[in-house]
């Protein structure tokens, strides 16, 4: 009996160390050394202090900033642990809303955004993104035309040149890889940043 389980208590250690240890701590080192800021979660300093990460949004709800796109997330209320509320861009509890196109809730969360950004810019078809969820909801991009849609209100919040706002737009948008795969993007809050660093720097 002793020298069957041997063998296979041996085989489960070594595989375990292996795979469970050498492997991960290899391929940890690897990605560090080759890919540091990535490794170490894309996150964003300013003046020495992580402000957040390049790959999870966050709320802006200042004027003088872009806004991300809608974030269903939600987290425990603490008043009713049975319960749960929203808690936009919530990286621990990463979902969508999974309501479909004739869903009420759905249409009753988007008229009043709607209409508030109707009134933003009046006459300007609104891009998608700007009403609607991403299925993690913790997308920190949104599309060039988002951020063009809200360059008006931003320029206008920090006494900016429309154009101004919009050439830093276009010098923050990331480009398909290779011209073929994605789409255009801007990460609102690395355009936050750039903006900030117009305010404090002006021409």
């Amino acid at each position: 009996m002793i020298q069957q389980l041997r063998p296979a208590l041996v085989l489960l250690v070594v595989f375990t160390l292996l795979t469970g240890l050498a492997y991960p701590l290899a391929i940890t080192g690897i990605a560090r050394g080759l890919f540091a800021r990535q490794a170490n979660g894309s996150l964003i300093e300013r003046d020495g202090k992580v402000i957040g990460s390049s790959l999870i949004g966050q709320s802006f709800r200042s004027n003088r900033y872009f806004h991300g796109r809608p974030s269903a997330t939600v987290d425990t209320d603490p008043n009713d642990a049975t319960k749960t509320i929203a808690a936009p861009y919530n990286a621990s509890n990463s979902s969508g809303s999974n309501l479909g196109p004739t869903s009420k809730a759905l249409i009753d969360r988007v008229a009043p955004d709607s209409g508030k950004l109707h009134a933003e810019n009046p006459g300007v078809p609104i891009p998608v993104d700007l009403i609607t969820t991403s299925a993690s909801g913790l997308d920190p991009d949104i599309s060039p035309a988002a951020a063009q849609f809200q360059a008006a209100r931003v320029a206008k919040a920090r006494r900016l040149q429309e154009d101004d706002v919009l050439r830093l737009i276009a010098q923050h948008t990331q480009y398909r890889l290779l011209g073929l795969f994605g789409e255009p993007v801007a990460n609102v809050l690395e355009l936050n940043l750039a903006l900030d660093a117009v305010a404090t720097n002006p021409r």
